[in-house]
């Protein structure tokens, strides 16, 4: 015949329970200290491991991306042997087994998971060494334009000329167009203008010309360009190119701003009429008439 259940006997059984793990636990606590210490111990080496790695073992890397990206993978690793060294000082070892058994299993599971994300950090990988993008390069990607701050596992961080920041995924940056204006140390500048139509065309073309090549060296190869480009309505317009020094936006602004201000001293002391749009109404085929005031 069965035992009657007993409520007491549930009870004293329950604290003896309680009370054994808490034996097991009192006994245990210099295990979990000397854990604790060593996870404190692994965390400040890897921080040194990481910045040491950065300054002195990548040294000669060029591409600041790349640095970042090893001296995070040191970082990472030596965290997660701290891990399972605490592991071992806590006597888990059947845990340590249990977690390294079942890794392939979780590591699918997670793969699917985190497509997006195992994704991202293989862009990550790819971007660090890629050349076409560096640290501090300026770039224009997704309608979104600055300099790149930082390459991570994540995405790339570009810092936009009013200092906000725009965060870009790995994977969309790969997968899409970019431009990098810091690839090249040239670049060329366009200015358009118009001039009257009685001006003397050549006159224009070959004072332009001159003005640009005076104040803006032209390398090997390159030259000044000028083009009319159309009639319009109430001038002929005009493009003029050059080259410059430039890796950034800043000096591109400040040469159309020079050149601008040039052609118009010149024009003005040449005589020459830069026009701006004026509208002629002509009354004379539909003549105004005041009606008659039909009181009087």
């Amino acid at each position: 015949m069965s035992e009657k259940f007993s409520v007491s006997n549930s009870i004293s059984n329950l604290w003896d329970k309680l009370d054994s793990w808490l034996d097991a636990i009192i006994l245990k606590l210099p295990n979990f200290a000397v854990a604790i210490l060593v996870m404190v111990l692994f965390y400040f080496i890897a921080r040194g491991l990481k910045k040491f790695s950065h300054k002195v073992l990548f040294k000669k890397l060029s591409d600041e991306s790349i640095k970042q990206i090893l001296s995070k993978l040191i970082y990472t690793i030596v965290i997660l042997i701290g891990f399972f060294v605490a592991l071992g000082v806590l006597q888990l070892d059947k845990v340590l087994t249990s977690i390294l058994a079942g890794a392939g299993v979780m590591g699918l599971a997670i793969g699917f998971a985190l497509q997006g994300t195992l994704s991202n950090t293989v862009s990550g990988f790819m971007l660090s060494f890629q050349p076409k993008v560096r640290i501090g390069d300026f770039i224009e990607a997704q309608g979104k334009s600055g300099y790149v701050e930082e390459i991570d596992l994540r995405a790339v961080s570009i810092r936009q000329t009013d200092n906000d920041y725009v965060i870009i995924p790995n994977k969309i940056f790969v997968d899409s167009p970019f431009t990098n204006y810091s690839w090249t140390e040239r670049a060329r500048i366009s200015v358009s203008c118009g001039v009257g139509y009685e001006s003397d065309l050549q006159k224009v073309e070959d004072l332009v010309t001159k003005i640009i090549t005076e104040n803006f060296e032209q390398q090997q190869n390159e030259g000044v360009e000028f083009y009319f480009t159309e009639f319009g309505d109430s001038s002929i317009n005009f493009i003029t190119r050059f080259w410059i020094q430039s890796q950034q936006p800043r000096p591109k602004f400040e040469a159309q701003h020079k050149a601008i201000k040039l052609i118009k001293k010149n024009f003005d002391e040449a005589g020459i009429n830069i026009p701006f749009p004026i509208r002629t109404l002509d009354f004379g085929k539909n003549k105004l008439q005041m009606a008659p005031n039909k009181e009087e």
